[in-house]
């Protein structure tokens, strides 16, 4: 698994950092034109139980201190809306290319979960993280939408981490191990074509919608 994997990663990466270097350097010059820094947002996750790595996204909230947890309804009225707009394109998660190609991810595997949860579900992340993380997955895919929506209409803190932890962490376990027992390298391809063609199918309606 992990020869023909990490080769398929490494190939993405040449081709993906050849067609996004101009448009993601223009990116970052609007972001510090319009936002200032920090440009990026490093956070601590998890690619195995015991070992943890600093994951790399596009900033797209408003910075304050001791930043925790997951993102719920509790955090939306910090999305800038230059943020926004990256949120939907997706933008954010490119600098994780640079998480692939140190070998801290691949391109498809299981979302890196915080290490709370990690600690607090041992039993599940044991399994979940025997597959590589990923930018993007089966659960990435199938349960996105929803982990989207359930958090959003929670108000506090507290009352997002009990939806995820309840309902979230299980719903994506079970997709993520669905994908482990089924792996392929025709698999990742199919779920990053998927990938790529959801966002473009978004942004062209959501162009049409405006």
């Amino acid at each position: 698994m992990m020869g023909s994997k990490r080769l398929l990663d490494l190939t993405l990466v040449v081709i993906l950092s050849l067609i996004l270097v101009v448009p993601f350097s223009i990116l970052l010059v609007v972001m510090y034109l319009r936002e200032g820094r920090p440009l990026f947002y490093v956070a601590e996750r998890m690619k195995r139980p015991d070992q943890p790595f600093w994951l790399w996204k596009l900033r797209t909230m408003t910075v304050v201190g001791n930043e925790s947890g997951v993102s719920g309804g509790d955090k939306t009225g910090r999305i800038t809306p230059l943020g926004a707009f990256i949120r939907r394109a997706r933008m954010d998660e490119v600098p994780q290319i640079w998480n692939v190609l140190k070998g801290d991810m691949s391109f498809v595997g299981p979302r890196p979960p915080l290490r709370e949860y990690v600690e607090r579900f041992p039993e599940i992340y044991s399994k979940v993280l025997k597959s590589p993380t990923g930018i993007t997955g089966l659960a990435s895919l199938r349960y996105h939408a929803t982990e989207e929506r359930l958090l959003a209409a929670c108000a506090t803190a507290e009352e997002t981490d009990r939806v995820y932890a309840t309902v979230c962490v299980p719903a994506k376990a079970r997709l993520d191990l669905l994908y482990q027992r089924n792996w392929s390298i025709c698999l990742d391809v199919k779920l990053i074509w998927e990938t790529g063609t959801g966002i473009l199918i978004k942004r062209f309606f959501k162009g049409r919608q405006g």
